[in-house]
């Protein structure tokens, strides 16, 4: 038997020698059209695989896949089962063959396409059994080459056989079943050759000129759906369900805490103990000593309030928002008005009045004047304890646009009218009333702070109206809107010449005002003695006139004859106009913060039994005026134009007519551009202003007059109020026309708002902060639609860092310098503007010194430079011929 062959190589081709070939025998088929004629493949079943012992997996292996086979035995093949036989396709080349042995190869992968396959020729054999050698570098190159690389042989073309494919492209196949339809278009024999021009057109514009032929369902042609696609899917049914665990028995868990005690015979044996009493006598003295120089400590002090304040209020140190607490609208009183000015009840803890006004200009008053009278005008006073329904409601004969409580007797109310007219309240009557409301006769803070939900109003309770005790005279008095209103300190008083003097009465009994007629007021509301005592016996009969029950006679002397005790104008100098006041500052409203406690104290005596001082305002006035020197006179204005004035309230005459006016204002700057609506000096600097107007904040420092020490950048919407913080001195807040606060916090931000809030929709008309507590602090935030907003102030805004004051007065310092330093800068170039203006004045003058001589000569030649520029001319126009030339010089 032949060597195994290492690898199976390509057999090279053959020249077998030609046959005679037997006709009566088909031609096997070979390989030739793959490369390899010698291969012929062949399909042996089990049975011939048994005759030739070439049983596959036995007898022919992967090791050795080839048998050589004898042509007798084929021969014999041929003779027992004829045409059966698995050679009868090859049996021509086996007769050809002119070896003995033919090689048989079994195709375990079917490379030819059946399970074996003979080598027909006698050299395909050989190099089959004997492959021939390679070299050892072609060797080792074939190494790295794969045996199965693809070897690209164009594809044969073979004749088509009909497998029945085209029956069905031709039942797929669209052909037409309707008979087209044939148009005919002719024109007449004398049309013919001529051009034709074809148009669009719209079918309705031509009558008959289109057929419409509508769809409708033919019962003839119905079409019956056998089969339909229809895709569904599989989803899994999903439903939420939820659990809660109740605890269906609360209970309240307690402990209760006890001292141990000795027995009694315990007690017995201590109290005989000499060791506890020897112990007792030593120790007595030194901790009395200890305790009264306290150098041990204080056992009354908490440790956990020396390490952080206790949290009394909602929310954290660390919000910074204001958070809303409670608003109020009346439904009934303020239908189509506007709160004009807000004022916390000094005294009263949760007690706050405002007052309304009608939303309509002055043309719009004038048209709706008899409408308006029908309305009433109040102010009303709300309780946190009721919000739905006031507590008190203040009458007068037309709107408030400001009011102030008197520092001296929160009781006593003075308002400024719309039509100019000054009006005062005595509510001390309702006083009790409206200080033990829900309070059970007791004023405590912590009912009014209840939440909304715990609080029952009294639906029930009727409204409370307050008529007026006295308005001021109508002729006497302002002629436009009052617009600010205040009381003077009870510490001083002053007289028509603005001299100040010192209170002879002890209570605040005179009062400021400014007015859009351009006049500043000041008001007494004692009675006046008569400049000229009438004889009896021309007196005039006064009818007596019946006071109604429920108005006090406090102010009875004042109504409809209260006259101002001097009244200022502020003149604009060269021209006849004068500035409109809209807000103005004393140099004393600083101390009316502070005198919270002095009111409760004046108060609680009048609730003792004492006697009402305003009931009795002739007291005082017998004694003489003691005037105080050195008191500063001058006060801030803030008018309708944006301007800052500082003036004097003093009073001079003038020295050609002889009558008192005003002096003129000491300064004057244009740093709004609108209206001032807030002028306020700060709670904690008694020489700081804030003036808010137009779109812009300025803060101003009394006595220094280069101008604003701060004055802010143009906001996006006007500003319409605002109001320093009253426990931070760096605090101040400012409300816009568009509902928003801004909040100045000038140790984070100085050119701009620390933050901005949203509190309401509209405009708001003015912000007016309280302090209830040490831990609790309100701001209230009136709007153009009428509506009380109070909200709470958070912990950052209201309580100050340790060395917060002195920052900001070391803030206030450094501008100071700045505005001095600024003012010299501004000298310092003037004086290099003047000299260098007087420099260039002397390079453009200069003279300079001719003689005599050299100036006649310089006219001569001028004169004949002269004469022969004009006979030129003359000979150029004809008049002289050039022979009379030499004449008409010497003629000349």
């Amino acid at each position: 038997m032949a060597p195994k062959p290492q690898r199976r190589k390509t057999l090279k081709r053959s020249k077998a020698k030609p046959a005679l070939p037997v006709r009566e025998e088909e031609e096997p088929i070979n390989m030739e059209s793959v490369g390899h004629p010698e291969i012929y493949p062949l399909v042996l079943t089990t049975m011939t695989q048994e005759i030739f012992n070439c049983r596959i997996d036995e007898d022919v292996t992967d090791e050795q896949p080839y048998k050589l086979i004898k042509k007798e035995d084929i021969f014999a093949d041929f003779e027992s089962r004829a045409a059966v036989s698995d050679f009868y396709p090859v049996k021509k080349l086996v007769q050809e063959y002119p070896g003995e042995e033919l090689l048989l190869i079994y195709d375990k992968d079917f490379k030819y396409g059946l399970n074996f396959y003979l080598i027909g020729t006698e050299e395909g054999k050989e190099n089959y059994l004997n492959p021939p050698e390679v070299p050892e570098e072609q060797e080792d190159y074939k190494e790295y080459i794969s045996e199965d690389i693809y070897i690209y042989k164009p594809p044969v073309s073979k004749p088509w056989v009909s497998l029945g494919s085209e029956k069905e492209i031709e039942e797929e196949s669209v052909k037409e079943s309707t008979k087209q339809i044939t148009h005919v278009i002719s024109r007449k024999r004398s049309g013919f050759g001529a051009p034709v021009k074809f148009s669009d057109r719209k079918a309705p514009s031509v009558r008959d000129a289109h057929i419409e032929c509508t769809a409708y369902p033919d019962k003839n042609f119905t079409l019956k759906q056998l089969e339909r696609d229809v895709g569904l899917q599989a989803v899994p049914q999903i439903r939420d369900t939820s659990t809660q665990t109740r605890w269906a028995y609360p209970k309240n868990a307690t402990t209760q805490y006890y001292p141990r005690e000795f027995s009694e015979e315990e007690k017995e044996t201590l109290g005989q103990s000499k060791t506890l009493t020897e112990f007792l006598n030593n120790v007595s003295i030194s901790v009395e000593i200890a305790l009264q120089q306290n150098e041990i400590m204080n056992t009354f002090i908490d440790d956990w309030k020396s390490l952080a304040e206790e949290e009394g209020t909602f929310g954290d140190k660390t919000d910074t928002h204001l958070r809303e607490y409670q608003s109020f609208t009346d439904l009934h009183n303020l239908t189509e008005k506007m709160i004009t000015c807000v004022c916390w009840h000094p005294v009263i803890y949760g007690l706050i009045a405002v007052s309304v006004a009608v939303r309509l200009s002055f043309e719009e008053r004038v048209h709706f004047s008899g409408k308006l009278l029908l309305q009433p005008s109040l102010i009303l006073f709300w309780s946190f304890s009721d919000p739905i329904q006031p507590q008190l409601m203040l009458e007068s004969p037309d709107d408030i646009f400001c009011f102030k409580f008197c520092p001296s007797d929160p009781n006593i109310i003075a308002g400024g009218c719309v039509n100019g007219q000054i009006v005062m309240w005595d509510i001390t009557a309702h006083a009790d009333q409206i200080e033990n409301i829900k309070a059970g006769g007791k004023r405590s803070k912590k009912v009014t702070l209840k939440p909304m939900f715990l609080l029952e109003p009294e639906s029930n309770k009727e409204a409370m109206y307050v008529r007026q005790c006295a308005v001021s005279s109508i002729e006497n008095g302002h002629r436009k809107v009052i617009t600010d209103i205040h009381w003077l300190p009870d510490t001083f008083e002053i007289n028509r010449l603005g001299s100040v003097f010192e209170n002879r009465s002890g209570i605040s009994c005179q009062l400021v005002t400014c007015s859009a007629d351009c006049t500043i007021c000041f008001w007494d509301i004692r009675p006046q003695k008569a400049l000229t005592p009438q004889p009896p016996t021309e007196k005039k009969k006064e009818e007596r006139i019946e006071i109604p029950f429920d108005i006090p006679s406090t102010f009875l002397h004042l109504d409809l004859s209260w006259k101002p005790l001097s009244k200022i104008r502020l003149s604009k100098g060269e021209t006849t106009l004068d500035h409109c006041p809209t807000k103005l500052s004393l140099g004393e409203d600083n101390l009316l913060y502070k005198a919270q406690d002095k009111i409760l104290a004046q108060s609680r005596a009048v609730k003792a039994g004492e006697m009402n001082p305003y009931q009795n305002l002739e007291g005082g006035l017998a004694s003489h005026l003691k005037p105080i020197d050195d008191f500063c006179t001058k006060f801030f204005v803030g008018t309708e134009e944006g301007e800052v004035i500082y003036t004097d309230w003093k009073m001079e005459r003038d020295p050609e007519t002889g009558r008192l006016m005003a002096k003129k204002p000491v300064s004057l700057y244009s740093v709004h551009d609108g209206a001032v609506h807030t002028v306020q000096r700060s709670p904690f600097y008694e020489d700081i202003i804030l003036t808010v107007g137009g779109w812009n904040v300025a803060i101003w420092k009394e006595g220094v007059m280069a101008g604003p020490l701060l004055q802010s950048s143009c906001a996006p919407k006007r500003y319409t109020s605002g109001h320093w913080s009253l426990t931070r001195p760096g605090v101040f807040y400012i409300g816009r026309e568009d509902g928003y606060i801004d909040i100045w916090d000038l140790l984070e931000k100085t050119h701009e708002p620390a933050q901005s809030q949203n509190i309401c929709i509209t405009t708001i008309t003015c912000i007016k902060p309280w302090t209830f507590s040490a831990k609790q602090q309100f701001i209230a935030i009136a709007d153009y639609y009428g509506t009380l907003h109070i909200l709470e102030i958070p912990w950052t805004l209201s309580h100050p860092s340790s060395n917060e004051a002195s920052s900001i007065s070391h803030y206030f310092e450094r501008e100071v310098r700045h505005l001095e330093y600024v003012e010299q800068r501004k000298k310092i170039r003037e004086q290099e503007k003047k000299e260098m203006d007087l420099e260039l004045e002397k390079k453009k003058i200069k003279t300079y010194q001719k003689s005599k001589e050299r100036l006649e000569s310089e006219v001569k030649m001028d004169y004949d430079n002269y004469l022969e520029l004009e006979k030129n001319t003359l000979i150029s126009l004809g008049l002289i011929k050039l022979k009379e030339t030499i004449s008409y010089v010497e003629m000349m």
